[in-house]
């Protein structure tokens, strides 16, 4: 399996502040995510995941940093980053 490269870079926790929002949105997607989109609120779910990842992108086009956050931890808690794609 070749890894993604912005899955690596949100796991090591070192580029935070460097994600680009739509990278983190298509990451998200990709996982099997469904997008809701209300103003600047990306809104992402899926079944059998009870957290619900909320995300607004920076005027610089970069993800809040504290979202990042958000996202890895629940890569890392349901282990999606040893999923497949």
């Amino acid at each position: 399996m070749s890894r993604d490269k912005t899955l690596d870079k949100i796991l090591t926790g070192k580029s935070d502040r460097n994600i680009k929002f739509n990278d983190l949105r298509k990451l998200l997607l990709r996982y099997g995510f469904s997008e809701r989109i209300r103003g600047d609120h990306y809104i992402f779910s899926k079944e059998h995941i009870f957290e619900i990842i909320n995300l607004q992108p920076l005027k610089d086009g970069n993800a809040k940093q504290y979202q990042v956050k958000q996202v890895r931890n629940l890569f890392l808690k349901y282990k999606f980053h040893l999923m497949e794609d």
